[in-house]
């Protein structure tokens, strides 16, 4: 039986996917990597201004074609409000962590971005929380990045807001490079057993398989497989910026193996940042307006719905009085 959800997070989760169910959330939360992609040579000399214009045109020109869009409280999510890039039949899903990590690349800690948090994210009207967190089962900081996970959770549950979990798994041992793709796919199945509990209403995951030029397809379909039956919440595949034709490939498999839509960022927009003017606005309008389109199209012909597994809830007549 599925588990019925909460009027709030019922709510949240409808503004956020279309009419059936399916998730395709443009993702413009990006702060020091977007830093970088305006300006490679000198990302530190990149002021917020120029940072939040680009959001605001990027969400003007692509929200249309996405269910939802996924912005960042600093550089992006009011502002686009108050110019009116964000629509307002569009579901807005806000970040609450800092950009980046502390700690050794070994040993990672995500934390909250300074005086704000769940309560905040309601205030403001948002349909939805996000928490990314960097996360290996094997990490000496696994149980604190459990604990931040659970107690932004707890908050989530009491504002009656849905939380979008993105877990990004590394390698914990010292000094050493990249997981190896077997090591990278059990990690990131693992860390989907581990953090999609209670309080966390859908999973935002790496594409568990090598995407390299020897990558098997059939490989991808039985990783994607694995990650969905390790998955008790409604998961969404993030783009982790491949190729816009890659991720279309990985998106078709990823939903039919049980994947409820997409976050897609930097394969639909990746190339505007090094544009100007005109260029870049005609590009948002038409290149990147299409690829966000599509893959909405395809997620919505190949996806699962949400409402597969979960329910709406049982409403008393009292319910109001308790709530």
């Amino acid at each position: 039986m599925n588990r019925a959800l909460t009027i709030g997070k019922l709510r949240g989760l409808r503004e956020c996917s279309d009419v059936h169910g399916i998730f395709s959330m443009l993702a413009l939360d990006h702060r020091k990597n977007l830093r970088k992609v305006l300006r490679p040579e000198a990302p530190g000399g990149v002021p917020d201004s120029e940072l939040t214009a680009f959001k605001e045109q990027a969400v003007s020109a692509l929200a249309g074609a996405a269910t939802a869009v996924l912005l960042d409280p600093e550089l992006g999510a009011a502002q686009c409000i108050a110019s009116g890039a964000m629509p307002g039949d569009r579901g807005l899903v806000v970040a609450l962590e800092r950009t980046g990590y502390a700690g050794e690349a070994h040993a990672r800690e995500s934390r909250i971005l300074d005086g704000w948090g769940v309560p905040q994210v309601r205030r403001m009207g948002a349909s939805a929380a996000k928490l990314l967190v960097y996360y290996h089962p094997e990490a000496s900081t696994a149980e604190k990045i459990e604990r931040l996970v659970g107690g932004v959770a707890e908050e989530c549950a009491r504002e009656d807001l849905p939380l979008l979990l993105e877990p990004l798994v590394y390698n914990p041992e010292p000094g050493s490079g990249p997981l190896s793709a077997a090591n990278r796919r059990r990690a990131i199945v693992e860390t989907v057993r581990r953090l999609a509990g209670p309080g966390v209403d859908v999973l935002k995951a790496e594409f568990p398989a090598s995407t390299g030029a020897d990558a098997d397809e059939a490989e991808w379909r039985d990783a994607c497989e694995e990650l969905s039956a390790a998955c008790p919440v409604p998961w969404i595949l993030l783009s982790a910026a491949v190729d816009f034709d890659t991720f279309m490939r990985q998106t078709g498999i990823a939903c039919d193996a049980g994947a409820s839509g997409v976050a897609v960022g930097r394969a639909v927009w990746s190339e505007a940042p090094r544009l100007a003017g005109e260029e870049r606005a005609s590009f948002l309008r038409t290149e990147a307006r299409r690829r966000m389109a599509a893959a909405t199209a395809l997620c919505v012909e190949r996806a699962r719905p949400w409402p597969a597994i979960y329910a709406s809830p049982e409403v008393d007549p009292q319910w109001f009085s308790s709530y």
